[in-house]
């Protein structure tokens, strides 16, 4: 069966070297797969050209090695933004996005397929959890959008599809070989990971001392309202999540970034921004608003500009850094789950 066999992919590049020499090569042939993997963006051992036939053989006995289909692409005419549904070798399928900025290329990918954190205003996790992804899952949606763009990704953004610290492993072992030297060598720095708010994991990250930004899904200033729009809440309070992100700037040095989410007429008064300003003051932090994109299995809506303009003018006021997220891909399926779902029910 396929799943026998080793993930190469996923491997790290010392991990590869001890396998090709546990089976009588060279660990310099380790170095040049790796580097047809991760850099060259291989899809296949027959591509590796430096590699001899019998090494090939014995590499597609051994392995299998992840390389998503693109089976949807939708593209914005407003910005150009696409949006990628790809499929993976189990039938199972997940969507990527990629935008274009003035500082360069980003990816969004999924890191799960499906949800079970519950958040209301959320498509991923209309149909639950089918599985969680493997690394070398999450590092071939940067790998075939970079191939079929023709484009080099320089940001990468953990939040679409799934909870990333609901898959804490696959996850740290994605953004350790997306930063490695060996392959695309993407800053740490340039890589946003999101959570809707798993305390536990949110200080296991902070012990790892990784340059990565890490978002909080917040929308709500209120334990009570938060537990309206997000089942996590239940678990874990705002007082105690505040702490966590505190924790994090202090092992890491890097600023939080708050998602917040701009519902029409569920957290988007005046009183709500000023709830935000005193939670959030003490932090090294910047909030994001967001316009809620809307779902049709659900009745939110989002803010009005207006709405939206003096809720960030109110927490500027109070010293929050704070902007209004550019919003991409609107014209498409842009909200995370949206294209995978409308095809899984279609």
């Amino acid at each position: 069966m396929q799943r026998l066999k080793k993930d190469i992919k996923s491997m790290t590049l010392a991990q590869l070297k001890e396998d090709m020499e546990g089976i009588g090569e060279k660990s310099f042939r380790a170095s040049q797969i790796y580097e047809w993997l991760h850099v060259k963006l291989a899809r296949s051992f027959d591509e590796m050209t430096n590699i001899s036939g019998d090494l090939k053989e014995r590499c597609k006995e051994r392995y299998f090695l992840t390389a998503l289909q693109a089976i949807e692409v939708q593209e914005s005419a407003i910005d150009g933004t696409k949006k990628f549904l790809f499929a993976l070798e189990d039938g199972n399928m997940v969507e990527s996005v990629w935008m274009k900025y003035k500082h360069g290329n980003s990816v969004c990918i999924s890191s799960q397929v499906g949800c079970r954190m519950g958040c209301l205003f959320c498509a991923s996790t209309l149909d639950g959890l089918e599985r969680s992804l493997l690394p070398s899952e999450m590092l071939d949606q940067i790998y075939a959008i970079t191939r079929l763009t023709g484009e080099k990704v320089s940001n990468v953004v953990v939040m679409g599809t799934g909870e990333p610290m609901d898959n804490y492993d696959n996850v740290l072992r994605f953004l350790h070989l997306l930063t490695n030297e060996n392959g695309l060598h993407i800053s740490q720095r340039n890589i946003t990971v999101s959570t809707c708010g798993i305390v536990p994991k949110m200080r296991q990250l902070a012990q790892e001392k990784l340059q990565i930004t890490l978002a909080l899904s917040l929308h709500a200033t209120t334990d009570e309202k938060r537990r309206k729009l997000m089942p996590i809440a239940n678990r874990y309070g705002l007082d105690e999540l505040i702490e966590a992100c505190a924790y994090y700037f202090k092992e890491t040095g890097r600023r939080i970034t708050f998602e917040y989410s701009l519902v029409g007429g569920v957290n988007d008064t005046p009183e709500d921004a000023a709830e935000l300003s005193k939670l959030v003051k003490s932090l090294n932090c910047h909030v994001n608003l967001i316009p809620v994109n809307p779902i049709k299995e659900r009745d939110f809506v989002a803010s009005t500009h207006e709405k939206a303009l003096a809720f960030k003018n109110k927490l500027e006021k109070s010293g929050i850094n704070v902007t209004i997220r550019r919003e991409m891909g609107r014209d498409i399926d842009g909200a995370c789950g949206q294209l995978r779902r409308k095809v899984i029910h279609q």
